[in-house]
């Protein structure tokens, strides 16, 4: 392999996920390993499980995998649905597929309400698709409401590796009559388990040191302040796209995400060329296109620890391998986003 050229300065990460680690969390896992069926795991888990039903909001069991988001989705079904079940998928892009694909290998039969991914799940259309099963039929609702899977690796700011479950009563209710096979997605043993700090097979035991820190940052910044600072984030960059005179993939405002902004490529530019000299000229990672959307886009991630300067500087990159790959912007979308933030 040739010798890659050493590139000063930080790494800048904005691919919608794994999103940048904050130095405390990498520091947090940073120590020798404890036994995770020993006293001080058990007192751990139990706080770190309680803390983080207060972060996403929920009273119900919440449930931590040693997994990617994917085993999230498959514990959802694994757990609450049976062979020849009928579900209902919003299509809302590349992840709302992976959705179809594991029902499928369920042997679950599948209603897809297709879109062209550029705008958010049309309420109107699923209540219509509901009313008309007459039989009760639709057993599930699948949506992914994001381009972008969730995971430990994105909000939460932790390399991947844990995944997450919240289950209410309704659901834990549909447990109970699930035929589908499960063993290290069954709800039933983690809950059981978790009662005490404990898992019923080796959790992913630094992620949870990280995990601990993670969630005393969220909380020494304050959950709404962290919510209004990645719209904040998120606006800007849309600022600095509409200088540039590029055009926004999800073309309905309502749906604009304050995690990822996905954008139309110049024409005639390939946007993997575009990323490609954008990370060896400039050390920025950017996010590539999916499936029916690879070829045709770039996007930027704006989630994690980040704040106004990075941002800026991340756009700035952006904006100098717009013009190295012959793209002639309208006006300085950095400029752009800089006068957003600084009002």
């Amino acid at each position: 392999m040739k010798n890659k050229k050493y590139l000063a300065g930080k790494h800048f990460v904005h691919i919608p996920g794994p999103t940048n680690i904050p130095d405390r969390v990498l520091r947090a896992m940073d120590k020798q390993i404890i036994d995770h069926r020993g006293p001080e795991f058990s007192e751990m888990a139990v706080r770190i499980i309680d803390n983080l039903k207060k972060i996403v909001k929920t009273k119900n069991h919440l449930i931590i995998y040693p997994a990617s988001g994917t085993g999230a989705w498959e514990s959802a079904i694994a757990n609450t649905l049976s062979p020849g079940d009928k579900v209902l998928v919003y299509e809302t892009g590349h992840f709302s597929n992976l959705w179809i694909d594991v029902a499928r290998k369920f042997k679950l039969e599948v209603d897809v309400i297709p879109s062209d991914w550029r705008s958010g799940a049309k309420i109107e259309l699923i209540e219509k698709k509901l009313v008309e099963d007459k039989e009760k039929k639709i057993k599930a609702l699948m949506m992914v409401h994001n381009e972008t899977g969730g995971g430990s690796q994105k909000g939460l700011m932790l390399p991947p590796g844990i995944a997450f479950n919240t289950v209410s009563p309704k659901a834990l209710e549909k447990y109970r009559s699930a035929t589908l096979p499960k063993y290290f997605w069954d709800w039933e043993m983690m809950i059981e388990n978790n009662k005490n700090g404990f898992f019923p097979y080796t959790p992913a035991v630094n992620l949870m040191f990280g995990l601990e820190e993670a969630m005393k940052i969220l909380n020494e910044e304050g959950l709404d302040n962290v919510f209004s600072r990645h719209t904040r984030l998120a606006n800007a960059t849309r600022k600095a796209v509409e200088g540039w005179g590029l055009e926004i993939f999800c073309n309905c405002v309502e749906s604009y995400s304050d995690s990822c902004t996905t954008i139309f490529s110049p024409k005639g530019i390939d946007p993997d060329h575009l990323r490609s000299v954008i990370l060896n000229e400039f050390n920025i990672s950017l996010g590539m296109g999916l499936s029916k959307i690879k070829g045709k886009v770039f996007r930027i991630g704006h989630l994690g620890d980040l704040n106004e300067v990075s941002l800026i500087g991340v756009l700035g990159g952006i904006e100098m391998g717009l013009s190295k790959v012959g793209y002639k912007i309208k006006k300085s979308g950095t400029q752009e986003a800089i006068n957003y933030l600084a009002h």
